[in-house]
């Protein structure tokens, strides 16, 4: 199981922490951010396929921003797909 943390960009959360194992999330934590929302999100994609969580948040959009959290989240997860991908 590889862990990474990803520093979102342009939303409140500060860091974001997950987990993959064979291609599925685990253990997705938000710092900072909307914390309700946040530990939704990260019930909502435990133990789901990686890339299909990231085609589905990619592009989501908080008030206007051009991001979300969400968005961010699908970014982290592609950087982390294509780190493991060139591993």
């Amino acid at each position: 199981m590889a862990t990474y943390n990803f520093t979102p960009r342009g939303v409140c959360s500060q860091n974001i922490k997950f987990d993959i194992e064979d291609g599925k999330l685990h253990n997705v934590v938000f710092t900072g951010g909307c914390n309700g929302n946040l530990k939704a999100i990260g019930k909502l994609v435990e133990g789901k396929d990686a890339t299909e969580i990231s085609d589905i948040l990619l592009g989501n959009d908080c008030g206007g921003r051009g991001t979300s959290c969400a968005d961010q989240l699908a970014k982290a997860i592609s950087a982390a797909m294509k780190k493991e991908a060139d591993a």
